[in-house]
């Protein structure tokens, strides 16, 4: 059974989260203080963590500097909804960012989400297949037919991260801060733009597909397109 802490200093959102995460079959430990849940992360095996930024004890950025080396996915949960807020917490590593209030039925999407990508943990599928020819993580490289397409880095990262969150939209800010490692408002947003149309053309017409841009609100990669 999957296990999930979660960690948030206002004990009804815990019990509520708790409630609706075990009646869909999810083992759920809670915590309310910031230095009891790192004490919990030390003691027990968790494989999903929903945390508060906002904690007593130490704060949810500092949980997520202290857990990142062990790679558990981590969503934040929290009030704090400037963009600059969410850049912070995807570049020190967390898989989603949910701001409150939140629906129970997103976040349940976005627990599952988080568990079946992230190709960089190593129970991650190691490709994605396209109409014709696979995006292969592990070489790094975009394979249509028998023929090998060199990727940028950036380029190769951008289709990684996309393709790796399918069917979630991702914004621009989040590009900025998980592929370019960038705060947003340090980078012109052009350069999204240019990347993406360079990856559309090595992917092809019927590939590129299923890269589909929304109009200010970012892009979503869309499986079987």
């Amino acid at each position: 059974m999957i296990k999930i802490l979660i960690v948030d200093d206002e004990k009804p959102i815990c019990d509520l989260i708790d409630l609706n995460l075990s009646a869909s079959g999810y083992q759920c430990r809670t915590v309310q203080d910031g230095l009891e849940a790192l004490k919990l992360i030390e003691e027990e095996n968790f494989d999903l963590i929903l945390l508060d930024i906002m904690l007593p004890g130490a704060d949810g950025y500092d949980i997520m500097e202290y857990i990142r080396p062990m790679g558990i996915p981590v969503i934040f949960i929290t009030a704090k909804h400037e963009v600059r807020d969410r850049v912070k917490g995807l570049k020190l590593g967390a898989d989603d960012y949910v701001v409150k209030p939140f629906s129970l039925l997103e976040v349940l999407a976005r627990i599952e989400a988080v568990l079946r990508r992230s190709p960089e943990r190593p129970s991650a599928v190691n490709r994605v297949m396209l109409p014709e020819g696979h995006l292969d993580f592990a070489a790094r490289a975009l394979v249509l037919g028998e023929e090998r397409v060199v990727l940028t880095t950036k380029e190769f990262d951008l289709a990684r991260h996309l393709a790796a969150n399918a069917g979630r939209i991702i914004t621009r800010e989040e590009i900025l801060a998980r592929v370019w490692k960038m705060d947003p408002r340090l980078v012109e947003t052009r350069s999204i733009d240019t990347t993406i149309a360079r990856l559309r053309e090595k992917m092809g017409k019927r590939n590129s597909a299923v890269i589909r841009t929304l109009r200010g609100r970012g892009y979503v990669w869309e499986d079987g397109a």
